[in-house]
This record gives structure tokens, sequence and C-alpha cells, in this order.
């Protein structure tokens, strides 16, 4: 008697109403899907079904436990679960899949380590159940009013949910952001360079922001209209955008002064930044605008220390003296180089990752996904998609020719802002390690002949040379011995 009617059935299923789960659900409901929810907690249920009549009487129906949760859906299933990282997925996984049936599709929405949906993905195969790692940008308005997507997992499973999902992300002029990224981890893959990116991106537009601060003077006021005009131009972005915003923000607690100067000057993390820098390495691709990101909030975080640091390490020099407009030029030219170093990282990171895993993602699509409803949105990525569009093999975004073009008539100022910074006692750790990235990249010769020939010294580790091929160790003294075969000394060397 308790059967459902099959016109009654829902043709999604959410589980975890925190706010993000919540705004995607009513995201999903308001583009004509019947969505059904279901919690642990049965209150936070109750209100996402009062939210979707407030909000226009949505087709959204609840469910207090995960057996009737199960029962409300059409098959094949298809179920989205936002809960936090690690063992509640696990547990949540657990519970429903005990319900599910062959054939029947899981998405994990949270921002989660891929190795974690690579093994939750092998685990769920034996019944016959398929599982999607999809990454979702935008936060919580992102999740209600158009998001961007990052799916992957079996194409059987992307196919089923493409029609919800293609109209529930965010909309650009060329289509949705969201598509096809590749097998099960592709998706949190992008995700967690695209929140690589995010910390490079935020720590450059602090540093100009700390630049404008101490070096022009500039009050709140003003680097909120100076940002404002930029968002008008080149630097367009979601987080220039916010930044404008935040510096015109007055405090309402105390009734004095501006919210951004109240705020305590340590940034928190969820651990993306961190797995983006570690992946980097695995790679062997270097991302040290991330890094250098990263970096800055750890140093932040020793908040304590550095109040007593400040006080013995005080060998801070005069701030120079210089025109304030031409600071301002040069921080746009600089933000605008640094940018591209940010992103022509995040791309080789993928890339690498997808040529060593066999994932075959389409860097241009990543671009594309990424030009609506994420926290990285911005102009420059339509450039990006152009240029990973009509050259596939594109080594790094730097030597596209336009972006070469764009970095080269910029590398005056960006150098300048750089050495202006340094000279006057301004950390500008992103900033610096872009130029630095730019420099080595564009060097045809580097100085590590001599670090090759160090390791040759002190370790027999060989070295190649310029004047012929094969390898080579040299009896650098008297002390050093011949030793043997050279190729069975670099064997397993990369």
């Amino acid at each position: 008697k308790n059967k459902i009617m099959s016109d009654e059935l829902c043709d999604i299923g959410l589980w975890g109403l925190a706010v993000m789960g919540q705004n995607f659900a009513l995201n999903m409901a308001s583009h004509g899907f019947k969505v059904c929810v279901g919690n642990r907690t049965v209150s936070k249920v109750d209100l996402t079904v009062q939210r979707a009549k407030n909000e226009g009487d949505l087709p959204l129906v609840g469910a207090s436990d995960v057996k009737e949760f199960v029962s409300k859906l059409s098959k094949p299933r298809k179920i989205v679960i936002l809960v936090m990282a690690g063992k509640p997925v696990d547990d949540t996984i657990a519970n429903i899949s005990e319900h599910l049936d062959k054939g029947d599709v899981i998405i994990d929405g949270g921002n989660e380590w891929y190795p974690n949906s690579i093994r939750r993905a092998a685990e769920l195969e034996p019944k016959g159940i398929m599982f999607v790692g999809m990454g979702i940008s935008g936060g919580e308005e992102g999740a209600r009013n158009g998001p961007s997507l990052m799916p992957g997992g079996p194409k059987e499973a992307y196919d089923l949910i493409e029609p919800i999902i293609t109209k529930c992300a965010a909309q650009v002029s060329d289509g949705s952001c969201t598509g096809y990224l590749g097998p099960i981890g592709a998706g949190n893959y992008v995700k967690m360079v695209h929140n690589g990116i995010e910390y490079g991106d935020m720590q450059l537009i602090a540093e100009v922001y700390d630049v404008l601060k101490k070096l022009t003077g500039m009050s709140n006021g003003e680097m909120s209209t100076l940002f404002n005009e930029w968002n008008k131009g080149d630097l367009n972005s979601y987080l220039i955008e916010i930044t404008a915003t935040i510096l015109a923000k007055k405090d309402d607690l105390t009734g004095v002064g501006d919210v951004v100067d109240y705020v305590l000057d340590k940034t928190g993390m969820k651990g993306t930044g961190r797995w983006t820098v570690q992946e980097a390495a695995e790679q062997s691709v270097a991302a040290p605008t991330i890094a250098a990101a990263l970096d800055a909030r750890y140093i932040s975080g020793r908040k304590d220390e550095r109040v007593k640091a400040a006080k013995v390490l005080n060998a801070v020099p005069d701030l120079t003296s210089v025109d304030k407009e031409q600071i301002i030029d040069d921080l746009r030219a600089a933000l605008y180089a640094c940018k591209v170093c940010s992103y022509a990282q995040g791309m080789n990171i993928i890339q690498a990752a997808s040529d060593k895993k066999g994932w075959d993602v389409d860097l241009s699509l990543c671009a594309q996904l990424w030009k609506g409803g994420c926290i990285i949105r911005a102009e420059l990525l339509q450039k990006i998609q152009d240029a990973l569009a009509s050259d596939s093999s594109l080594k790094n975004l730097m030597v596209d020719p336009g972006f070469a073009n764009e970095l080269n008539v910029r590398s005056l100022p960006w150098r300048r802002i750089v050495s202006l910074a340094i000279a006057s006692g301004i950390p500008c750790p992103a900033m610096s390690a872009s130029l630095c990235y730019f420099d080595s990249y564009r060097r045809e010769s580097l100085p590590a002949n001599l670090v090759q020939a160090q390791r040759d010294f002190f370790g027999g580790h060989t070295y190649e040379r310029t004047d012929r091929e094969g390898k080579f160790h040299t009896a650098w003294t008297d002390a050093h011995k011949d030793i043997g075969n050279v190729n069975d000394r670099v064997a397993g060397e990369t």
C-alpha cells in the first residue's frame, strides 16, 4: 500500500541539507525537475520543503529517512550527496547504497580528495552502482542560481545526469558551465586545481591591495572605486568584483570605519590548495604562484609569532616615493600577467595528471566551465579557452602568441612593481613567484647546469652534455673514482 505511483516519483534526490545542499536542490527544482531531499536532521528537510513552497511552490518533496528517500526516486535513481568530506561521505554512501539497485547513480558534490572518489567507485562497482565525483563551485549563491559543475565518472552515469546538470549549471554565451571531464577522479581533480588557482588569484589581489595601501595611501573607498574600474576591463572577474564590494563595506558593529580593517589577518583553508601543491610536486609541474599563495596562508596563521617578530626584525626600509598613477598602472599590468601565470600552472597540472592517468581531460572545456558560476570566473578565461581550443598541444599558456605578446608588453611594469614592493619591505610572494616563473620559462639557458654538476660531484648522479649524446661522469678531484656503468647510476630518475 506504500507503493508510490510512477508519475509521483522524483527525477533526482539530494541528501545533505546544509545551505549549499538546500540551494542546489532548489536550483534543480527551479528548472522543472522534481526533487526529493533528505538529511540526517529531519528539521532541515522541513525547512527546505518550506523554502521550496515560499520560492514559487517548486516541485520538491522531503523524506524522513533513507529508505523513504530512495523509494521516492524514479529508476535508475540519481542521488546527489552534499555532506562534509571524509568519513561522513563514506557513511552516507553506505546507508544509501543498501537500498539501491544496479544502474543507480550516486553523485558526490563535495570538495573531495580524488583518490577517495576512485576508491568509492571501486567499492560500489561490484553492486553495479555507478559513482560520480562532481566538483561544484560558486558558493551558496552559485548553488542556487547556477554553479560551475565539474563531473567525472562513467560516461553512462554522466549521460543519465547530463540533462539535469546542463540546465542547472551557470549559462554563458557559448553554453552551459559543465561538461564531461573524464573517468572517476577527473572531476574532483579539476575542481581541486580550480581551488588552487583561486588561492593564487586571491593572494595576488591581496598583494595589490597591500601595495596600494602602503605605497599610495589610498583609502578603502578609493581602492573600491579603483577595483570597480578595473572590473570593467581586462581584469573583469568575480574576485575583483567582490573585492570592490568588500572594501566599500562600512562596519555595522561599531559604526566606525570599514569592516575589512577589523578582519583579523589570518586566512583559513580547507585543504584543496595544499592538495594542488602536493599534486604539482607529484606531477613534476612548477606551480610557484599557487605555492606562494599557500605559504602566505601558513605565515598568516602564525599571527602571535609575527607580532613578536615585528618588534625585533625591524630593518624596514623607508618607503620609496613613486608617482601614484604609475604605481596603479603598473599594478594593473602586473596583476593581469600574474593571473595568466597562475592559470598556466593550473592547466599544466591538470594536463600532466590527465596524461599520466589516461583521463583525456579537455583543457579548453575546463576554461569554458570556469567562465560562469564559479569563484575564478573571469573575462580572461575566454582568451584561455580560445588559445587551448586552437592548439590542443599547447605546452604552456604563456607561449600562445596572444598571451606571449601581452606578457612581453607588461614585463617592464611587472618588474617595476615587484622591485618597488621588495625595496619597500612589502611582501609580494605570489607576484614575485609569478615573475620568476615567467623569467625561468623564457630562458633558453638556466643555471641548472651548475646544480647538476654539484649532484655529479657529491653523488655521482652523472650529467648530459651540450656537445654530445649520452650520460657522463667527471672525476672532479683526485678523490673521485670511476663509477662504472653510468646508466645504472640514473635508473629510475625522471
